[in-house]
């Protein structure tokens, strides 16, 4: 728990607020739901989603309804949890590392729709993965975690290493890189080699040991 002031979320407290709940979407980490249950009785539980956008998301997602949850792949699971917070109206949604386990096709129409939504709708949408293919033609901003600091944070139209270089091709659609990977995964390896080789040195003088 943090103090109110420390990190809030539409001029709100993220830790005190509990009404947070119905504008914000978590997804990460496992989702150990392995119970004798169809997709479809889980959905009938939850009354009160438009049928409309669950009906959307279960398309986007390619979800079939009769899934049985003890029997699904893990790529189907993660598809679920993504159905169970994305079939609300959300405002901000956090995404972490939630597309590993799902394939090719699966991932672009995942960040195609997320996509629409943020520029329909204004949702905000904060994705962190290690999986940069598509990013840059996907995002607005880069923020990039160095151990114990933050390296980075900026529009991605304003960090110089990337303006400099040739934008990556794009078929328009998907948003996927065609060809060579990008300069946003190029500069993002080139800072977590140099996070790996300072680890290596040793904690610098002028910044604290983190735990």
């Amino acid at each position: 728990m943090l103090p109110p002031q420390t990190a809030r979320v539409f001029g709100r407290s993220a830790f005190h607020d509990t009404s947070l709940a119905n504008e914000v979407g978590f997804i990460g980490g496992p989702f150990p739901f392995a119970m004798d249950i169809s997709v479809g009785d889980i959905l009938a539980r939850r009354p009160g989603v438009p049928s409309q956008r669950r009906a959307m998301v279960m398309d986007i997602l390619d979800i079939d309804p009769a899934w049985r949850m003890h029997r699904v792949s893990d790529g189907q699971r993660r598809r679920v949890q993504l159905l169970l917070e994305l079939e609300r109206s959300l405002r901000l949604v956090l995404l972490d590392e939630v597309t590993a386990e799902l394939d090719v096709l699966a991932r672009a129409d995942l960040l195609r729709f997320l996509r629409a939504e943020s520029e329909r709708d204004g949702v905000t949408v904060v994705y962190a993965s290690h999986v940069l293919e598509g990013l840059q033609t996907f995002g607005t901003h880069l923020a990039f975690l160095s151990p114990g600091r933050l390296r980075r944070f900026a529009p991605l139209a304003e960090i110089a290493e990337l303006t400099a270089a040739p934008r990556p091709a794009s078929d328009g659609d998907t948003g996927a890189t065609i060809g060579a990977v990008s300069p946003l995964h190029r500069l993002c390896e080139q800072w977590m080699i140099e996070d790996r080789a300072e680890s290596r040195r040793g904690p610098r003088p002028d910044r604290p040991a983190s735990r």
